[in-house]
């Protein structure tokens, strides 16, 4: 085996078509001075400007940790008496200041910034010259002493011949460094600039990881157990939604991309696992907003011997840990549409039953038709006279009672014609065990003491369905459907249990202040167009 590595691709003659519109004021004309420089560094230097493996580097927020006052005073009184600590780091460059025969770079990494300073003398003239033809954007290691400026900035003083490598060339010129990145659109299209030019937004996605990291060991700790379930189905189930459609071609039939995983968790217990979880993606076909993408990631778990009692006790718990341990605080900040607000994560959550809610925010009983008819044409609900009782209530409910749940809110018992997945209660028949969480206004959780009756559930699927055949179309942003095997699973027999189901990402947002969900997923959808 050749253990040579292959020279360095030519340089292309021509940049790459790249229109106009897309690239910074004056980006062409630079990316044209950067691929000048690519080929005066192959052709001058002789070197790969696109790096190589670099073993024993530290974060530039490591490298920072290790100056030492004491060391670093004592070099400065006496050359020959320096101590200071030494590190090998990398970052990019968001700063790059040439005064005379000393540079001064600014790095950054995911863990900050740090200031480079290379010295011709302590380097040399080559590696001196090459730090010269660095552009904004180019990523470097160095490696040397640890110390500081004369104004104090702690700073890496690159040491000899090989304290400073380009890592990698950057052909297309950064944002502007006073503004930033800072069109909407651009930077959910462009994310891998965001993120580096916006260190606030590496910080969100760094802390959402760490939610989701939270949230496993939450449920590790309480004897859960991590699965997973199918992501295309025959049969769109788990919940009222319009499916993404796809056709498998070697077995000829069409499958749908999961809407929820509830019918294959619930599956599970039947099989006897006795507490699952999954932290994973759904997909609804329908609208975007402040707080819906189509793709959006889920919790969904299930505990056989448990109900919608004993899932707020872990939701209410687990958000608890999560804005202590991860946010910092009981109280954290939230900038929703009508201002930044503090909502209180201190336990335990507020529990309001549906109905009260109802009567408490419009000033009568749900029950009441003629003024649920006057309050339905005051918001221009359509077809409202036309509308199953139930389904016109939730209408109103969903206008006049969902915004004014800011602090965390447990709405529980709905009615049961509008939970067809739902135990009712016992003594009322009318009434599900099911409750939704609510935080500044969102939907943030939606829990059930499961139904695991065969016969009730059969009914239930049946009732859904009743006057939608052939006209499947007419359910506008629903998607209903009868899963016939989750019914025969259930004769088998499913322990009664409780189940949760928890929006990441919408958790995500209020737990690192992101007003948008688009702020807290790394690649929203968005609509083609050039980027």
């Amino acid at each position: 085996m050749n253990d040579t590595p292959p020279p360095p691709p030519p340089p292309p003659t021509s940049p790459p078509n790249n229109p106009a519109s897309n690239a910074p004021q004056g980006g062409l004309d630079q990316e044209q001075d950067r691929r000048a420089k690519l080929a005066r560094l192959r052709d001058e230097f002789q070197i790969d400007p696109y790096g190589q493996r670099v073993d024993g580097l530290i974060t530039l927020a490591a490298t920072r940790a290790l100056y030492d006052q004491a060391s670093d005073a004592a070099a400065k009184e006496n050359a020959e008496n320096d101590h200071r600590p030494v590190a090998a780091t990398a970052g990019r460059v968001m700063l790059h200041r040439v005064m005379g025969n000393l540079i001064f770079m600014t790095l950054r990494d995911a863990t900050g910034d740090l200031q480079i300073a290379v010295s011709k003398k302590a380097v040399g003239t080559p590696t001196f010259k090459i730090a010269k033809l660095l552009d904004l954007g180019d990523i470097v290691t160095a490696s040397g002493a640890v110390g500081s400026t004369k104004t104090g900035e702690i700073t890496l003083w690159a040491r000899e011949e090989n304290g400073l490598r380009l890592a990698c060339k950057s052909l297309a010129p950064p944002p502007d460094k006073f503004h930033g990145l800072q069109d909407a659109e651009l930077r959910y299209r462009k994310r891998y600039v965001d993120m580096f030019a916006n260190p606030d937004v590496l910080a969100t996605f760094q802390m959402r990881s760490r939610i989701v990291a939270g949230i496993r060991q939450f449920l590790n700790d309480r004897d859960f157990l991590e699965v997973e379930t199918p992501m295309l189905q025959p049969i769109a189930g788990g919940a009222a939604a319009r499916p993404f459609v796809t056709h498998h071609n070697a077995l000829d039939f069409d499958l749908f991309l999961r809407i929820a995983p509830e019918l294959y968790l619930k599956r599970l217990l039947v099989g006897g696992l006795p507490r699952v979880f999954e932290i994973n993606r759904n997909f609804r076909n329908e609208g975007i907003d402040r707080s819906h993408n189509p793709e959006f990631t889920m919790l969904e778990l299930y505990q056989a011997f448990g109900d919608y009692h004993a899932m707020m006790d872990i939701a209410e718990t687990m958000i608890h840990h999560l804005a202590t341990t991860i946010g910092g605080s009981e109280q954290l900040p939230f900038v929703s549409s009508d201002g930044e607000r503090e909502i209180s994560y201190a336990l335990p959550f507020r529990r309001a039953k549906y109905h009260d809610l109802f009567a408490e925010h419009n000033g009568f009983a749900s029950t009441d038709r003629e003024k649920l008819l006057a309050k339905a044409k005051e918001l221009r609900i359509e077809n409202a006279d036309k509308l199953d009782h139930d389904v016109l209530v939730n209408d109103v409910w969903e206008e006049t009672v969902e915004a004014h749940l800011v602090q965390p809110t447990f709405v529980i018992d709905y009615p049961a014609s509008l939970c067809p997945l739902t135990k009712i209660k016992a003594d009322e028949p009318a009434i599900a065990e099911r409750f939704e969480l609510f935080i500044s206004g969102m939907e943030l959780g939606n829990a059930y003491t499961e139904l695991n009756d065969p016969d009730v559930q059969a009914a239930n699927f049946a009732q859904q369905l009743d006057g939608l055949d052939g006209e499947a179309d007419t359910e506008e942003q629903t998607f209903r459907s009868a899963d016939h095997d989750f019914v025969e699973a259930l004769k088998v027999g499913m322990p009664p249990a409780g189940g949760l189901g928890v929006g990441i990402d919408r958790l995500v947002m209020l737990l690192t202040n992101q007003r948008s969900i688009r702020d807290v997923i790394l690649f929203p959808l968005m609509r083609p167009g050039n980027g």
